[in-house]
């Protein structure tokens, strides 16, 4: 990474993010880049010392080049003066292009580093933060926690000038010389405390500003059911009372805001005179010459810009602190279990990437061969190629047996004679799909929504969406499979998303599926043709399938009846309806538990044929 050059990889930085504080965050940022921040700091430093150059220039130009007969020596100083100047205006550019590297370096780590994040939590996402505080983090913290990394140009720069025209001033008046050594620490005095007050309403705003982020995105995203149930005006006016309580921090935000900019304008000025009036007074009685009292005002003049700096450094890093603050807390999160999600791309609903003989440093390879996966928790024994149902009074309970199975959720779960949290996340990943039926749907064509990280070609698309009972969907869309698709699915039907969401899974075609509620959105015919396609499609292979629905219980290889968690009973649907009287209740949907009308009428009583399924 050279100091002037392009700007890098971030992920060629050196080492982890620094998440100890957000102090630390930042010097991290910094020294992930020190060649460029050096350079920019060697910049913003000569700059800032040329400004002093020209009052001194002038000085000696005045007295020594306006006596008479003292032309050349005059035209020789006013070309020295356009010298430095040209200089000058040479190092304020590379000043402000390196400054802008260093901002955009900045971003890049920090959009990076949340990337990652994100992909880490994986499905504890949702759970651990809300999707306004992401977008918070991502819109407007990035943003502050760049531009405060400017400081490391003309804040060090500012020292050396400030050191400068103390020297300079001393040859010239030792008085003016302490006016100026002393006048600005009273302006840090001054200033510091609101700097303080400033921090602490930032935090405030910042918090209030992703609460009201994540409601609404939550408006936005469920504007059609509260359409549906009327809720519209409930909720706005919810809104409408946060976004009063956000204007209202962001009033005291902006009055502290002014007054530290104010002071950054007025307080400079002061200092100019301050120092320009007992300058005038020692020109008056003769103890400085004109071109020295031209000097002292053109240095105080030229101090302004330092001070400027300093005041505008001080607040940039008072934001830039609780910008980084909102960041280290959530890269700092620890997603679900013990075992960490790599930065592999693995999700959910899309296994992962990589060459599944390509472990993990640390860790064991998955079973070579196809075997029984086991959760001690609950007593599930899934066998290979079967298709396996769980059901349960409470679908949270099965959907945690899954997570476990899926190695989502820290457990002893094993896979053959190893245990799950130490395989491999890449070799998992590929191997074992959990396919969640609220996984997102992502923006895009319905063709890039189904066929997730890889091309699909049309042979195994349609095969896939026929297994899903999907084609009323690709035929209802415009443009078929090229036909847009919202984010999350937004301009299809609930049924439509689930299909989809199982279209996508069986596209994946893992080598074990284990679907929650696949079938719930949909209707019983729908779902009697979907549970007899899957059977079909994935004859041979491990699935495991979360429902209490008897048309798709009807089509399990082997059920699983689970009470507060563990396996009360396991069989056939057809014996657990024979010697399970809680199971037939809970699968009757209120039938009279006596009768049998609510066992085999799975796909027996709603037969779907080839033509009738289209």
């Amino acid at each position: 990474m050279t100091a002037t050059g392009g700007v890098t990889d971030p992920g060629s930085g050196r080492g982890v993010p620094d998440t100890r504080s957000a102090g630390r965050y930042l010097w991290w940022l910094v020294v992930s880049q020190r060649g460029r921040v050096a350079a920019g700091a060697s910049y913003g430093s000569l700059w800032m010392v040329g400004l002093m150059l020209p009052p001194y220039v002038l000085s000696r130009a005045i007295d020594d080049g306006l006596a008479p007969g003292r032309m050349p020596v005059l035209l020789g100083w006013v070309a020295v003066l356009l010298g430095v100047g040209a200089v000058n205006a040479w190092m304020a550019v590379m000043r402000h292009r390196t400054m802008t590297r260093i901002r955009m370096d900045a971003t890049f780590r920090t959009v990076r580093a949340v990337m990652a994040q994100t992909v880490r939590l994986g499905a504890a996402l949702p759970h651990r933060v809300t999707a306004g505080e992401v977008v918070t983090i991502g819109i407007g913290d990035v943003a502050v926690i760049s531009q405060t990394l400017t400081m490391t140009g003309p804040g060090v720069g500012g020292v050396l000038a400030y050191a400068v025209v103390a020297v300079l001033l001393l040859t010239v008046s030792p008085l003016l010389a302490a006016v100026v050594l002393l006048g600005v620490p009273v302006l840090a005095v001054l200033v510091g405390p609101l700097l303080g007050r400033l921090q602490g309403a930032q935090t405030r705003y910042r918090e209030r500003q992703s609460g009201l982020a994540a409601r609404l995105a939550d408006l936005v995203g469920g504007l059609r059911v509260l359409g549906g149930l009327g809720g519209k005006a409930v909720f706005a006016d919810h809104y409408r009372h946060a976004s009063r309580a956000l204007r209202g921090e962001g009033y005291r935000v902006g009055a502290v805001t002014s007054w530290v900019q104010a002071l950054g304008l007025g307080l400079p000025t002061l200092f100019l005179a301050a120092v320009t009036w007992p300058a005038a007074r020692m020109a008056a009685q003769g103890t400085l010459t004109a071109g020295e009292l031209v000097a002292v005002y053109g240095y105080a003049a030229a101090l302004v810009v330092p001070v400027s700096f300093f005041i505008e450094g001080g607040y940039d890093l008072t934001r830039g602190l609780v910008a980084a603050r909102r960041v280290v807390r959530f890269l700092a999160l620890e997603p679900d279990g013990a075992r960490r999600v790599e930065e592999s791309g693995a999700a959910r609903d899309v296994p992962g990437q990589g060459d599944p003989g390509q472990g993990d440093p640390g860790r064991d390879d998955a079973p070579g061969l196809a075997s029984v996966l086991r959760d001690p928790v609950s007593g599930v024994e899934v066998v290979p190629g079967l298709l396996t149902a769980l059901a349960s009074a409470r679908p949270a309970e099965s959907a945690a047996v899954v997570d476990r199975l899926g190695g989502f959720a820290d457990s002893a779960a094993t896979w053959g004679a190893v245990r799950l949290d130490e395989i491999a996340a890449r070799q998992l990943r590929d191997r074992i799909l959990v396919a969640d039926n609220e996984a997102d749907l992502f923006a895009g064509t319905l063709r890039e929504v189904v066929g997730g990280r890889r091309d699909r070609d049309r042979e195994e698309i349609d095969r896939a969406v026929r297994t899903a009972l999907a084609e009323d969907i690709v035929r209802g869309l415009p443009d078929g499979l090229d036909a847009a698709v919202e984010a999350q699915g937004r301009n299809l039907s609930g049924g439509q998303r689930q299909r989809l969401r199982l279209v996508r899974a069986l596209l994946a075609d893992p080598e074990v599926l284990l679907a929650v509620e696949p079938t719930s959105a949909v209707d019983a015919h729908t779902e009697a043709g979907i549970a007899t396609r899957l059977h079909a499609a994935r004859t041979g292979r491990t699935t495991v399938v979360t429902s209490t629905s008897p048309l798709l219980l009807d089509r399990a290889d082997r059920v699983y009846f689970l009470v507060d968690g563990t396996v009360a009973a396991v069989g056939s649907h057809r014996e657990l309806l024979g010697g399970q009287p809680g199971y037939r209740r809970l699968v009757s949907r209120g039938e009279d538990e006596e009768g049998d009308g609510a066992g085999p009428a799975g796909a027996d009583e709603v037969p779907v044929t080839e033509e009738g399924a289209r």
